[in-house]
C-alpha cells in the first residue's frame, strides 16, 4: 500500500510517499480503508519533533512510527476475531494509527459509524478536534444552556466545533477569530463575532460564564479579566511551535496555581478517545446540529504542503488529506 513516512525529524521535506506493507488488524482491531485523514497539531510536531517534549512520546532521536496520523473515515476492509461490533464494508470514523496512508488499524472501540449525509473528509475531520471541543465545554467547563460562552479560535479546528457543540447547549455563542473568517463563525451559529485584530476582548466591559482558549495568545491572567466572577476559564493547546514544552508549562503548571488564588475555576481539558462520546457527536452530525468544517484537501501524495499549510496556524475549519 502507499503511505507517507518519515525516518527522521525535519520540516515537512522529510516526508516520502512510499509503498508499504498493510497492517494487520489484531483480534481487538479493526483494518480500515482510509477515504480521508485529518491533520491535527500532534502530526505537525510530531513530523519536525518540536516542541522537544513529545519526543518523549514519537521517540528521542528518530520516530518510533514512521506513519503519523491518527484521524479517519473509511470502509472496513477487514475485522479481528474479537471484533463484534462492525462488519466488512461498514462505513466509520474515529480514531487509529499511522492513518497517513492507504489503510490503518484502530481498536474497534475507537470507532463509530458514519453517518450517512457526512462526507468522509468530513467524518474524518471530527475525532480530535471534535472530541476536544466537547470535553473541554462539557466535562472541564460545565456548560449549562443560557450561560454566554466565550471561545477564541472560533474559525479554528477545535474552534469550529466547540461554537457548534455550545451552541447545541442552546448557550449564547461569542467567537474570536480574524476578519476572514466573521463570515464563516456566523454562518455556524455564533451569536457575535469579534476580530482579534481590531477588539481585545480582554479590554472590554462583557463578562462570560465559560471562556475556551484554542490560541492562549494571552496570559491567563489577562484572560481572567473577561470571566464573570463565578465563571470558568478552559485554556486548551495552542503555542505548538514553542522549541521545548509548548503550552505545557501554562496548562500544568501555571493554570492550576492561579486557580488556587482567583475566584474564577480554571480547568485544562484532557481529551481522550471513546466510543459513546464519537456516537454523541454523530448524533449532533445526524441531527443536522453539527456540521464539520473541512478547509483544505490534499491528495496522500501532498502531505508535505498539507503539513506545511497547517502549521502556517491560519487553517479555516480543518485541513484532510485523502488517499
Amino acid at each position: 500500500m502507499k503511505a507517507v513516512v518519515h525516518t527522521a525529524y525535519g520540516s515537512p521535506e522529510v516526508l516520502k510517499l512510499e509503498d508499504v506493507d498493510k497492517p494487520v488488524a489484531k483480534d481487538d482491531e479493526v483494518l480500515v480503508r482510509v477515504r480521508a485523514a485529518a491533520v491535527n497539531p500532534p502530526d505537525w510536531a510530531g513530523v519536525h519533533g518540536v516542541p522537544y517534549i513529545v519526543r518523549l512520546a514519537f521517540g528521542l532521536r528518530r520516530p518510533k512510527l514512521g506513519i503519523r496520523g491518527t484521524d479517519m473515515a473509511g470502509t472496513v476492509a477487514a475485522v479481528g476475531k474479537n471484533v463484534t461490533r462492525l462488519r466488512v464494508g461498514d462505513e466509520v470514523f474515529g480514531r487509529g494509527a499511522g492513518t497517513f496512508a492507504e489503510y490503518a488499524v484502530a481498536p474497534e472501540e475507537y470507532l463509530v459509524p458514519k453517518p450517512a449525509a457526512i462526507t468522509f473528509e468530513q467524518a474524518a475531520a471530527v475525532p480530535m478536534s471534535g472530541l476536544t471541543a466537547l470535553h473541554a465545554l462539557r466535562d472541564a467547563g460545565g456548560i449549562r444552556s443560557g450561560q454566554k460562552i466565550l471561545i477564541v479560535g472560533a474559525g479554528g479546528g477545535v474552534g469550529s466545533f466547540a461554537v457548534q457543540i455550545a451552541k447545541s447547549f442552546v448557550a449564547e455563542v461569542t467567537g474570536v477569530c480574524s476578519a476572514s473568517k466573521q463570515d464563516l463563525v456566523r454562518s455556524i451559529g455564533a451569536d457575535h463575532v469579534i476580530d482579534y485584530a481590531q477588539e481585545d476582548f480582554t479590554q472590554g466591559e462583557e463578562r462570560y460564564d465559560l471562556v475556551l482558549d484554542n490560541v492562549l495568545g494571552h496570559s491567563l491572567s489577562e484572560l481572567l479579566r473577561a470571566l464573570d466572577r463565578k465563571g470558568t476559564l478552559v485554556p486548551n493547546g495552542g503555542q505548538f511551535h514553542k522549541r521545548w514544552f509548548a503550552s505545557t508549562g501554562v496548562l500544568l503548571i501555571k493554570a492550576p496555581l492561579l486557580s488556587l488564588v482567583v475566584p474564577q475555576r480554571i480547568r485544562v481539558c484532557h481529551e481522550h478517545p471513546g466510543q459513546d462520546d464519537l456516537l454523541l457527536l454523530n448524533e449532533l452530525m445526524g441531527s443536522g446540529r453539527l456540521t464539520p468544517l473541512v478547509g483544505r484537501t490534499y491528495p496522500l501524495s501532498r502531505t508535505r504542503e498539507a503539513i506545511s499549510y497547517f502549521g502556517e496556524g491560519h487553517a479555516e475549519g480543518k485541513v484532510v488529506i485523502t488517499p
